[in-house]
This record gives C-alpha cells, sequence and structure tokens, in this order.
C-alpha cells in the first residue's frame, strides 16, 4: 500500500514541478542573508535530531505528527535532524543506529528518515541534516575510525578521570587525516545523499524540504589539551573538501559545518574563518553551551544567569563579526540551558533558562533586523510530548525521546510542550521572524 500511495505522490510532485519550476524552490545565499522563494528567509528553529528514531515505530510516527503540528503552531520552520548515525560499542553511544557497519543499513531508521522529511514537508518545514557526530553519543568519526582501523576507541564514560575525554576526543579528532575512514564517510553521504524517499519518491538531493547538509555535529580539530600533534590544516582541508564533494553530488542544496564556533575550533578565531572561508562552505553557524564553558551553574542559578548573558552576547558578536568578514549568513544552530537547580522534569521551574533564551532571541533578532548576518535560530532541544526515561529504555520507545543525547541526563536541556512560559519565548520569537522576512522584503520591492 505504501509503495503504491509512494508512486502517486512522485507522481503528482513531478507534475507540479513540471507546471511551475518555481513551485519548489530551494534556500540559497545571497551575501550575508538566505534567499527563499526571491525573498530573504529567516527562521526561528529547533533541534530535534531523534525524527528518524521516531518515525521508525508506528507509535512514534503518531508522536511525530503531534509534535510536528505543535511546532508548526508555535511558528517553528526548520528542524536539525541526524542523518549519521554509527553503531558503536562505546558505553554511552546509540544502540541502534542508521549504519549498523560500513554500508549496512537498518532500513527502518532510513524509512523512519524518510518520513519525518515527508511529515515536514507538508507543514512548509525545512531540515538541516548533519551527517555525523564527533562526539561518542551516536559513534560518530571515533567509530569510522575504528572500522578503518580496528582499533579499540577510548571510552571516556567509563572513567571519571578528564584525561579520558582528551583521549577520546584525540582519537576522534584523527579522523581527519585517515583517508580509509573518511572514504567509509563519503560511502554514506553518497548513499544518504542520491537516496530516494519511501513516501514521496523524491531523491534526497532533489527534497526542497531539506535546507542544508551539515558535516558533522560540532567537529573539532583536537581536544583542549592536545595530547599527539595538532593537524589545523587537516581539519580544515577536511571541511573544504567534504564540503566540495557534497555539492559535486548535489547542487540544490547549502552545506555548512556544523561547529561549535571558536570554542570548537581550538579557540582560536583564525580557525574559525578560515574553516567557513571557502565556497563550498555555504554559511557559518556556531553553538552556546554556557554551563559546559563554566560561565552557568544550574544549582546558583541566579547568581551566574546575567553573567553568562553576558559572554554569551559576547560570543555571539565575535561570530557576527567574523561572518560579516566572510560576507555569509550565521545561525545560532545549538544553544540551551538547563532548568533551575538542575532538575529534568516537567513542571520543573525554568526561571533561568527562559530569562537565557529571551536574551538570545532578542540578540538574534535586532541583529536581522539591523540587516546583519545572524540569520536563525535553532534551541536544544525539543523534548516536546516525551518523558524522560533511564537511558536502556530510551530505543524504540516513542515517549522516552526528549532531546538529550544517551550520555546525558535525560530531560536536563529539553523544551517539553508543557513548559508554558518557554513555548510562548519561543513563540514570540518565531513570530517577530516571520513578521521581519515581511519587514525587510515589502521595504526593497
Amino acid at each position: 500500500m505504501k509503495k503504491s500511495y509512494s508512486s502517486f505522490l512522485s507522481f503528482i510532485f513531478t507534475l507540479c514541478f513540471a507546471l511551475n519550476s518555481n513551485s519548489q524552490p530551494f534556500i540559497k545565499v545571497n551575501g550575508n542573508h538566505f534567499v527563499y522563494r526571491d525573498k530573504t528567509y529567516y527562521f526561528a528553529g529547533v533541534n530535534m535530531w531523534y525524527a528518524a528514531y521516531l518515525g521508525a515505530i508506528p507509535e512514534g510516527r503518531e508522536r511525530l505528527i503531534q509534535e510536528l503540528d505543535t511546532l508548526k503552531a508555535i511558528g517553528i520552520t526548520n528542524i536539525r535532524i541526524a542523518g549519521g548515525t554509527e553503531r558503536s560499542d562505546l558505553s554511552s553511544s546509540i544502540s541502534r543506529a542508521i549504519q549498523t557497519d560500513p554500508g549496512v543499513y537498518d532500513e527502518g531508521l532510513l524509512e523512519g528518515l524518510d518520513f519525518a522529511l515527508a511529515e515536514m514537508g507538508k507543514r512548509g518545514m525545512h531540515a538541516v541534516i548533519f551527517l555525523t557526530n564527533f562526539w561518542p553519543w551516536s559513534g560518530g568519526m571515533a567509530q569510522y575510525v575504528a572500522w578503518a582501523t580496528n582499533a579499540k576507541i577510548p571510552d571516556p564514560d567509563l572513567s571519571s578521570d578528564w584525561r579520558e575525554w582528551q583521549k577520546f576526543m584525540d582519537f576522534s579528532a584523527s579522523f581527519y587525516t585517515n583517508e580509509k575512514a573518511n572514504q567509509l564517510f563519503r560511502n554514506h553521504i553518497d548513499f544518504i545523499v542520491n537516496r530516494t524517499n519511501t513516501y514521496t519518491g523524491v531523491r534526497y538531493k532533489d527534497d526542497p524540504v531539506i535546507m542544508a547538509w551539515e558535516l558533522a555535529n560540532e567537529p573539532r580539530p583536537c581536544p583542549d589539551v592536545p595530547i599527539n600533534e595538532v593537524n589545523i590544516p587537516a581539519f580544515i582541508n577536511w571541511a573544504h573538501e567534504t564540503a566540495a564533494y557534497i555539492h559535486s553530488l548535489d547542487t540544490n542544496h547549502l552545506v555548512t559545518t556544523g561547529t561549535e564556533g571558536k570554542v570548537g575550533c581550538f579557540h582560536k578565531e583564525e580557525i574559525f574563518f578560515q574553516l567557513h572561508d571557502s565556497k563550498y562552505i555555504d554559511y557559518a553557524n556556531l553553538h552556546l553551551w554556557p554551563r559546559n564553558w563554566q560561565w552557568f551553574d544550574c544549582q546558583h542559578f541566579e547568581g551566574t544567569i546575567q553573567h553568562s548573558i553576558e559572554k554569551a552576547n559576547e560570543y555571539v558578536n565575535l561570530h557576527i563579526e567574523m561572518a560579516l568578514k566572510l560576507g555569509k549568513p550565521i545561525t545560532l544552530e545549538e544553544f540551551g540551558m538547563e532548568r533551575d537547580s538542575c532538575n529534568a522534569f516537567q513542571g520543573s521551574a525554568v526561571t533561568a533558562r527562559d530569562t537565557f533564551l529571551r536574551a538570545m532571541f532578542d540578540k538574534a533578532y535586532r541583529n536581522a533586523k539591523e540587516g546583519g548576518p545572524m540569520a536563525g535560530t535553532n534551541v536544544w532541544a525539543w523534548g516536546g510530548y516525551g518523558k524522560p526515561h533511564p537511558v536502556n529504555e530510551v530505543i524504540d520507545n516513542a515517549k522516552a525521546y526528549v532531546g538529550d543525547p544517551l550520555e546525558e541526563m535525560q530531560g536536563l536541556n529539553s523544551v517539553y510542550a508543557g513548559d508554558n512560559s518557554t513555548i510562548q519565548i519561543i513563540k514570540k520569537h518565531a513570530g517577530e521572524m516571520i513578521s521581519l522576512c515581511r519587514e525587510q522584503n515589502f521595504s526593497r520591492k
């Protein structure tokens, strides 16, 4: 039944496209701005990396539809999702992965990704899809290295010694100079970009629902405290060459890096600039993590929230300046904050989070309104109608996905559908970004 319906949808898409070549445009870049349907494009979005996982199980599809309807009502038009997870033996890595071995795929998860994109398309939403991960929670670059070398990945979650994280990061960063690991990754890119959606009959590289391909979630060139020699040129060359490879397969979609910004570039501005200084990297992005970067303490949130906002504003300003020099748009694509007193459950207070999000939304909106390069935001992470469960109960449990990676406390950074004060702040921001598009386009006519 599904295949005949897919054929029908494919026929309708092809017919509509033939009748009006502008009916399904792709988001493009013009200087410091995104352009969509011949107008400047701004967005308010969320992170929901687990979209394919919900789409892979029947009850999960029901929840995914509910989540997308809720997000649509709030004004969300952009969702950042995972398009590459790798099966790994790491203790904190997700036990079900899109790629189980090199070139071997979980068809259920692929169809789950198909379903998510098809449903997003019905609601006029766009996806940013990251293709692998620097961190261990989804296998990622370290797993590609392990596949290529048969080496054992250092498991940072088996020890409380912070130096184990340095060892893991060093191992993961060896990916950039491992040609076999990169060939396996390029094989995955080729497979995903050329995949045909089983629900719409549209190839991913021809699907206007997709806004951009992202090289990886938070790629870094090395640990903060390097163990081996740091090869910055290899990191930059990897990004440029991989982006060029994606564009050689797909001329419709944008490509970006997925970096945290300066923090993810060995804390050096010049590395961030060089990373994005390529015609194959279409726009820049940055992430903000006040607690991880020792700006914020959720146990003492009243005394650290204003300091966090000040530091965050400085960080955003720095990257806006670099985006201007690059002549490209930039997005604040991953940022969040813990609930008050580090609580993770629905109904617990979110005073600090609301204060932080309000400030960051205002920062992004004001820059965009002034004609700056800030073009979109993606809150981390949408938990929606999920409920925190023990990590070992998350996989294939439609109710258990809440947005936090399985290596973290479930629910800590999640925005639930019942977080009414936060939802209203997000909704207001989404409305501002939408109205901004209209204001700017009206003034340019």
